[in-house]
């Protein structure tokens, strides 16, 4: 699914907020006459966008796939569309069968950002050095702990099972190009995981970089102290894409390349 997130809370269901799985799972209860749970990829969050969610859910009715696909897109708002329906295997869960997902982050150097843009794209006029920015991004690749680039508070530090922050980047990349609308730029990222912000602090903080205010000696040092007070701000939710979720190696192999 492809979602356009300015309008809600983000994808995890709150009470009082409009959300992206709060509204799938109202509208598959029409459909079903079933309470139906559906479990996303990742939670993405407030104002960020999606061109390939993944999301799952269980049901007993004998709707065909093609009919979920029309039928959800005659009843969602026009911000979310169902691109594809496939059954899948019993158990089957989109979060812990993926394999990878792919993130980009956009920017905008237009000296005045056009009206249609400014949901989509964080708007930067000052150029990136790209030279410095991808010294930093080579050293992203592989598996670290991304302490530093975690929100605060977002994960239970007294736990001592699973990976904690430790995650793996496959690509770590940065390209521009031209545009009728100017300078665009945007930062790639695909790994076997995601810690919250984690997406919107490394921009924010290669943005530092590009712009001087932070030197290649420094990010190395913050990527290993694992300190997210060190990092730099946190870019804007509006310039995120959650670009695919991938469930096999092959797959994943793909959007590498693409990448």
């Amino acid at each position: 699914m492809a979602f356009d997130g300015t309008a809600y809370a983000g994808w995890q269901y709150q009470k009082d907020q409009p959300t992206i799985q709060g509204v799938l799972e109202a509208k598959l209860a029409r459909m079903t006459n079933e309470k139906v749970r559906v479990d996303g990829a990742g939670r993405t969050d407030a104002g960020v966008h999606a061109l390939g969610m993944v999301a799952s859910f269980s049901t007993a009715t004998a709707i065909p796939v093609e009919g979920f696909r029309k039928g959800l897109n005659s009843l969602l708002p026009l911000d979310i569309r169902v691109l594809e329906v496939v059954e899948e295997f019993p158990g089957f869960h989109a979060r812990f069968n993926a394999k990878a997902k792919a993130y980009e982050y956009r920017l905008d150097f237009g000296e005045t950002q056009l009206p249609t843009a400014r949901l989509y794209a964080h708007h930067l006029r000052q150029p990136l050095d790209q030279a410095e920015m991808r010294l930093c991004l080579q050293a992203l690749v592989g598996t670290h702990d991304f302490s530093s680039f975690e929100a605060t508070g977002s994960r239970d530090l007294s736990k001592t099972d699973g990976r904690g922050a430790v995650r793996t980047l496959f690509v770590a990349s940065y390209r521009e190009r031209v545009s009728e609308s100017g300078r665009l730029g945007c930062f790639q990222f695909v790994g076997d995981g995601f810690l919250r912000h984690m997406v919107r602090n490394l921009a924010g903080t290669l943005i530092d970089v590009g712009h001087g205010r932070l030197n290649t000696v420094e990010f190395m040092r913050i990527m290993k102290a694992r300190d997210r007070n060190l990092a730099g701000p946190m870019a804007p939710a509006r310039g995120l894409f959650l670009r695919g979720v991938y469930f096999d190696h092959a797959a994943m192999a793909r959007a590498c390349e693409i990448s």
